[in-house]
């Protein structure tokens, strides 16, 4: 009789009963552990690029991939930077060249505007119309300006405070001249006392002039910045250009080492446009940067010297007059006019100097220097006339004082022709001729810079298109020979 073993009789082989698992089997993970086929995706596509470049194929298409990636990175990074450097061109001449020049002459204007109506006051009585019509459009034009700057200034908040100063101290200096002239003609001596206030409202350190000033030199400014950015050098292009060109040439030299094939077609298309981007950009950008440069130096800067000298030769001659018009309490107005002429034309009133000697210098044709010289000699007899016209006043003949600034009749009855006013009105037109000059000169070396990289930016982005689709069909051209 058999019996069926119960108990302790045997060991108890069931897994998962506390005993040993048997032999080939693995033990199950802890719950939530990742399996051993869930690994990342970067691993598992590191682990493929690894296994790739140890075949040719393999190293072929990263090889292609790299190339591809370099010569568009530097196609795109020559259209960015040449873009921002036209744009900064374009900026130049479209916007802050204008502006700094309207600015300029909002200054001219208003400074013009002061002189002429002080000029007037000498005559007495009733401004003649000459004068009233200059006096009127130069508050026109100075009006007409400042609308201009406020439609154009860009959001700058520096200059739309500077404007709105203007647009709000302009109709109170008009309102001065008006009582001034209305008294004027009614032969009160407060008319020469409203001038004075409405003279020292232009000129004040918060002034209108002085906010002019300002404002001309915010428009300086800014042109100054886009010259900056429209002259910058494009290292970054330069660099990924030079980048490229050698992986296209290091490409091919292994091509020709593993093959024996001295040319592949692909490949020296890709290095052909490379190349062609990177001497384009450095021709055009040398170009460019060149006449941006002469530009500023021979166009921007000397407007910037000549307006200057206008500005000068404008407040001498508002000096002169109000010397005259304060009739013995001038003497401050006389300290200023010095003080100006020097800074136009030098110490020496035979000499050259000051802003003049700067304005020549900066000539570089005779178109240039020919109506700066004829300014040099215009002050020179100024300054010998205001002499002889100082002399007068000092010896109490007012009237020939006034007729050697003004013109007309001295104290003895003999008209006067050669009068400061005239040398004042041939220094301005000559100034004016020279200004003019330089705008075009300035204009036509700017724009010359500025066609220097229009089409840079189109071509190269081509030119990258081409060479990356060169790359890859050359590498595409070898990867066929291993199918």
């Amino acid at each position: 009789m058999t019996h069926t073993p119960t108990g302790s009789a045997g060991p108890d082989v069931r897994i998962g009963a506390g005993g040993p698992a048997p032999r080939g089997t693995v033990p199950a993970p802890p719950p939530g552990a990742p399996g051993p086929g869930r690994r990342r995706a970067w691993v598992e596509s590191a682990a493929r690029l690894r296994a790739a470049a140890t075949t040719e194929p393999g190293r072929l298409r990263i090889i292609g991939a790299a190339l591809a990636v370099l010569v568009v990175a530097f196609g795109a990074t020559t259209a960015y930077q040449v873009t921002d450097r036209s744009t900064a061109a374009d900026n130049v001449v479209k916007h802050s060249a204008p502006l700094s020049a309207t600015a300029a002459e909002i200054y001219r204007s208003l400074a013009d505007a002061d002189a002429t109506v002080t000029g007037g006051f000498l005559v007495g009585g009733e401004l003649p119309e000459k004068v009233s019509d200059r006096y009127e459009n130069d508050i026109t034009h100075a009006s007409k300006l400042i609308t201009e700057a406020a439609a154009n200034s860009e959001g700058s908040p520096q200059a739309r405070a500077e404007i709105a100063a203007l647009n709000w101290q302009l109709p109170k200096y008009v309102e001065l001249v008006t009582a001034a002239q209305t008294n004027n003609r009614q032969g009160l001596p407060v008319g020469g006392a409203y001038l004075r206030y409405a003279n020292s409202q232009m000129r004040k350190p918060h002034g209108l002039l002085s906010s002019a000033d300002r404002l001309y030199q915010i428009e300086n400014d800014r042109l100054g910045r886009d010259y900056t950015r429209a002259k910058a050098l494009p290292y970054v292009s330069w660099g990924l250009g030079a980048v490229a060109l050698g992986a296209l040439l290091w490409a091919q030299r292994r091509h020709y080492r593993r093959t024996n094939r001295v040319f592949n077609h692909g490949m020296l298309a890709a290095s052909a446009a490379s190349a062609v981007v990177l001497l384009w950009l450095v021709a055009g950008h040398t170009v460019a940067r060149a006449e941006l440069e002469n530009s500023a130096a021979h166009g921007a800067r000397s407007m910037q010297v000549l307006n200057n000298a206008r500005i000068s030769v404008l407040q001498a001659r508002g000096d002169e007059n109000l010397t005259l018009v304060a009739r013995g309490s001038g003497d401050d107005y006389e300290n200023n006019f010095a003080d100006g002429m020097t800074l136009l034309a030098g110490k020496d009133p035979k000499g050259v100097g000051g802003e003049l000697a700067d304005a020549l210098r900066l000539a570089d044709d005779s178109a240039g220097s020919a109506p700066v010289n004829a300014a040099i000699t215009g002050v020179q007899t100024w300054r010998a006339r205001h002499t002889a016209e100082r002399t007068s006043d000092k010896a109490g003949d007012y009237t020939t004082a006034v007729a050697k600034v003004i013109g007309g009749k001295d104290s003895s009855g003999k008209t006067v022709d050669q009068t400061t006013g005239s040398c004042f009105d041939a220094v301005d037109t000559s100034l004016q001729t020279a200004v003019a000059h330089e705008q075009d000169e300035f204009k036509s070396a700017a724009d010359s810079g500025r066609g220097a990289l229009t089409l840079l930016p189109y071509g190269a982005a081509a030119l990258a298109v081409i060479a990356a689709a060169g790359a890859l069909l050359g590498i595409g051209r070898r990867l066929s020979e291993y199918r």
